[in-house]
């Protein structure tokens, strides 16, 4: 594994998840600073470049969420640069970050995930129309590449449909149909790179709110975490297992979060997030605290990873 001394830690730019975004990269920050490693913090701007250069930093610690750091366009320019960086791929970055790709791609695999309905700009009423047929009622309504469920609704009437696509394509662009499951809501943390790659405890999602929305994973107290999640064995075994295999699906490398629904036993995909949030309330923390790894531990074990399957 790599040895670093001087490491950049990204946070910021420009999309909505900005402020978990600081949150995650100063207490990454922190961790590696009581590590011994030598920090240097950088705000994701366009002077980016300039400011890794002038830096001489040997490795890159990603703690963006969301657009430019979690979508395959920070990854590229690392790349280009010849910096190695924590997280997944250009390529295993951007299919992630587009929900139908990664439906579409887990599928083919037989991985359980929620069906769905695209909705094209071209055929929106059709679209629309066929997905209330195919999903029924209740059903989702998402953007195609946001994070963090922003922008997510549950709509329950027929009329309210279309409004919600138009509205949410309006804040967030292009948008999707997916079925609605009831429910109890999990996520499974995945860490390490080959031999050395495992799922870490489940864990179950008790959010006061209708889901497990942005208020919800940000706000104290918003949700309650249940670890290791209270499921039959064999349902927990298979969250595990699925979890990794969505995971190597999309070519993901050294660390991410995969949320599912459990409903009769069978645990859901719905979505998978290549650079989840790192701070004191999140969920792969608190699942790699509940293996036995400290916070510590677990940013030190991620940035070891840096530069795998990368160049």
């Amino acid at each position: 594994m790599p040895v670093f001394h001087r490491v950049a830690v990204i946070w910021g730019g420009p999309s909505r998840e900005r402020e978990v975004s600081f949150r995650s990269g100063k207490r990454v920050s922190n961790a590696l600073r009581a590590r011994g490693y030598e920090v240097v913090e950088i705000e994701l701007t366009r002077e980016l470049p300039f400011n890794l250069s002038q830096e001489k930093v040997e490795a890159v610690f990603i703690a963006v969420h969301g657009k430019w750091g979690e979508d395959g366009k920070l990854q590229g320019l690392l790349e280009i640069m010849g910096l190695p960086y924590t997280g997944s791929g250009v390529l295993a970055s951007a299919l992630s970050m587009n929900k139908i790709f990664c439906k579409k791609l887990w599928e083919k695999e037989k991985i359980p995930t929620p069906g769905y309905q695209e909705i094209r700009k071209e055929s929106l009423l059709e679209d629309v129309k066929k997905g209330i047929e195919k999903l029924g009622l209740p059903l989702v309504v998402k953007p195609v590449s946001e994070g963090s469920s922003l922008g997510v609704e549950i709509v329950k009437e027929k009329n309210q449909v279309l409004p919600a696509v138009q509205r949410i394509n309006k804040e967030f662009g292009k948008v999707f149909l997916e079925e609605y499951i009831r429910g109890k809501e999990i996520t499974v943390g995945i860490l390490g790179e080959g031999k050395t790659l495992r799922a870490l405890p489940v864990l179950a999602l008790a959010p006061q709110k209708d889901f497990y929305d942005y208020q919800a994973k940000y706000t104290p107290g918003m949700t309650k975490f249940i670890i290791p999640a209270n499921l039959p064995a064999k349902t927990y075994q298979m969250s595990q297992e699925i979890a990794i295999k969505a995971h190597k699906v999309l070519s993901c490398c050294s660390f991410s979060r995969v949320d599912m629904i459990v409903r009769e036993d069978i645990p859901y995909v719905h979505d998978l997030n290549t650079v989840p949030g790192l701070t004191e309330i999140s969920d792969l923390p608190a699942q790699a605290e509940a293996a036995g790894i400290s916070y510590n531990d677990l940013i030190e074990e991620i940035l070891s990873y840096a530069a795998c399957n990368k160049f």
